[in-house]
């Protein structure tokens, strides 16, 4: 049985698969990426018991996000979130705070991969030298290839998933990943499992993923205006 990679959290691996892996680049917008790391963020606060939904004091079932735990996890970004909480009240609704916490979490993650030595930075002149493109590649194919293998292996039903790959699968499936996966089933056949497999486990995590798809679905829409 595979295990999670050590030390790499929800939001990093997330980054790794919505990148082509030989270019560097994004397979879906930032924004809409950036809204799916923010969700990873929260999610791995939740099962860190750091962070709890609460529609309790709410009308029309309005989720707010609030500290449970005040205790930082050792992770820079995690412990932005948390601080970010703290002095927030009263308690921010989920979506409005992912699109807060969104914002330049994008460009903060990849700083981290690179810090980390999981992200290599390169730049090429593009246009006859006039345009510098700037580039992060995976300095070893191992991280984005482990978080597919273990998608697979619960997709095939090989392996019984553990919350935090049903939540990547959720999430993967909310930001219409599965394509990118390189799997070699049907991708309509892989999603319905993956999505499947993520309905399955915790109820939280579940209404993050939901949220990050609406707040995508939001995006969109935005842009057809």
């Amino acid at each position: 049985m595979t295990t999670p990679v050590p030390g790499l959290p929800l939001r990093d691996e997330l980054y790794l698969l919505a990148h082509n892996d030989d270019t560097g680049q994004p397979h879906i917008h930032r924004q809409a990426l950036a809204l799916g790391l923010a969700g990873a963020v929260l999610i791995d606060l939740v099962l860190a018991g750091r962070t709890i939904l609460d529609n309790d004091d709410h009308p029309a079932g309005e989720q707010r996000v609030k500290m449970h735990i005040d205790r930082p996890v050792g992770d820079l970004i995690a412990d932005t979130a948390l601080i970010s909480l703290r002095h927030t009240r009263p308690a921010p609704p989920l979506r409005h705070w992912l699109r807060g916490f969104a914002d330049d979490l994008y460009e903060r993650t990849r700083a981290g991969l690179h810090a980390a030595g999981i992200l290599r930075h390169t730049s090429r002149r593009r246009l006859a030298g006039l345009i510098r493109a700037d580039t992060y590649l995976p300095t070893q194919t191992l991280w984005p290839v482990i978080a597919r293998a273990r998608l697979r292996y619960l997709a095939d039903g090989r392996e019984q998933p553990d919350n935090h790959t049903a939540a990547l699968a959720g999430l993967v499936v909310a930001l219409h990943l599965t394509p990118h996966l390189f799997l070699p089933d049907n991708t309509t056949v892989i999603t319905t499992h993956l999505r499947a497999i993520a309905h399955q486990h915790l109820r939280p995590v579940r209404d993050i993923t939901a949220a990050v798809d609406a707040a995508v679905g939001d995006l969109a829409t935005a842009t057809y205006r």
